[in-house]
């Protein structure tokens, strides 16, 4: 292996995809190529408000389908599934739920 130089869709600059970068991408088991250069990647990541200092989260209210207490969590509960607080979600997957 050698490292590639790719061209990013966004900005059109060329960036180096290096050797150990493919390694991880075999390793995690990703078959395409990046797309974008690693700025790219980095400000779209920060759009989407994910990534290391992407903004803040949106979290939804509900309530626990297991003790009934109130509860925030990072997606919008649809009905069709039950949605446990942090602890109930905890104590059911310990257990092999």
């Amino acid at each position: 292996m050698e490292d590639k130089y790719l061209v990013c869709k966004d900005c059109g600059t060329e960036f180096v995809f290096s050797v150990s970068e493919q390694e991880f991408y075999a390793e995690k088991g990703f078959e395409n190529e990046p797309g974008r250069c690693p700025d790219c990647r980095r400000a779209r990541k920060q759009q989407r408000g994910g990534g290391y200092g992407g903004g803040e989260r949106r979290m939804f209210p509900t309530v626990c389908a297991s003790c009934g207490q109130e509860t925030t969590v990072p997606f919008e509960p649809t009905g069709d599934r039950p949605v446990y607080c942090r602890d109930c979600f905890q104590a059911r997957r310990n257990s092999g739920y």
